[in-house]
């Protein structure tokens, strides 16, 4: 009839560490990246913008308010 004792403090103890584990694997899932990737993400990023700029023809002001007289 009678049943296993069961410490009540170490029973919610333990819930709770599984409630913010849950919660870590949540926020892991949704802002982990490593710092490796967030480097190499911002390399790419850097590389694209320059290799655009590279290309860009750049025209003196004077010529674009001299175009809008004529």
């Amino acid at each position: 009839m009678t049943g296993d004792v069961i410490n009540l403090r170490q029973f919610r103890k333990r819930r709770e560490r599984t409630e913010k584990e849950k919660q870590a694997e949540q926020n892991r899932i949704s802002f982990g990246r490593t710092k490796a990737e967030k480097s190499l993400t911002k390399a790419l990023n850097d590389k694209a913008e320059t290799r655009l700029d590279q290309g860009r023809i750049e025209r003196p002001a004077a010529d674009e308010g001299d175009a809008g007289k004529d």
